[in-house]
């Protein structure tokens, strides 16, 4: 009788292991349909809101029609920029997003709730490295604005400032191709008066061909496997 009643208990823990990964999967795609659900409402809120002040002119789109998980990096010149450039692209952008514009619990819950993760704006964080990584080789796109923030005048890649390596670094790493991308006009936004009905500021967003290659970083295989050491 106490041998029946332990196979049985035994098999009952057996089954229910067995289940459990399908279980958890199940969940993972149960967030993944949400996020995806979450970020594309948030878009077309944003299509509303845009629509009205502003006309965005979208050039070589078909660039960004790429298959597979690739790295898009833009200018920034306003806060504005992540949710034009959302608009030109089809696909999912996955944001890096600096740390700060999570800390209000609203804020941070909607960012989340879009799947954009948390960066330091002044030192590298190991476990946005990973997120960034992770998410490329699962064949999602993440999107960045290499310039460390909101830059204009000289401080911007516009003017001729030197970029950061980190975005090509990412890249190479994960083994997916950049999507180089120029946004002009957001910042004309912040003024009041473009926000009047029927001034509709004009906004260019251009995108430029993908680069897998990047010989740069052929001098720097010891930094890119330091990276790769952390991540694994």
């Amino acid at each position: 009788m106490g041998t029946a009643n332990y196979d049985t208990t035994l098999k009952k823990r057996v089954s229910l292991k067995k289940q459990l990964p399908i279980t958890r999967k199940q969940r993972n795609t149960q967030n993944v349909e949400i996020k995806t659900a979450s970020y594309r409402a948030g878009r077309l809120l944003v299509r509303l809101l845009f629509g009205c002040v502003a006309r965005v002119r979208v050039l070589r789109p078909e660039n960004s029609n790429l298959a597979g998980g690739f790295l898009l990096a833009a200018n920034h010149i306003s806060h504005f920029d992540p949710f034009l450039i959302s608009l030109a692209v089809r696909r999912k952008i996955d944001w890096m997003t600096m740390a700060e514009f999570f800390r209000p619990p609203v804020l941070g819950f909607l960012l989340r709730a879009i799947d954009a993760f948390p960066a330091e704006r002044d030192r590298a964080d190991l476990k946005t490295i990973r997120t960034a990584i992770e998410r490329l080789k699962s064949g999602r796109v993440v999107g960045l604005f290499p310039e460390g923030g909101i830059r204009d005048g000289t401080r911007s890649l516009l003017e001729g400032a030197p970029l950061r390596p980190g975005g090509s670094t990412l890249a190479q790493i994960a083994g997916v191709p950049i999507l180089p991308c120029v946004i002009l006009g957001s910042d004309r936004l912040y003024s009041k008066r473009q926000w009047l009905p029927f001034r509709r500021t004009t906004i260019w967003i251009a995108f430029g061909n993908p680069i897998s290659h990047f010989p740069e970083l052929q001098k720097s295989h010891a930094r890119i496997f330091r990276i790769r050491r952390v991540n694994e």
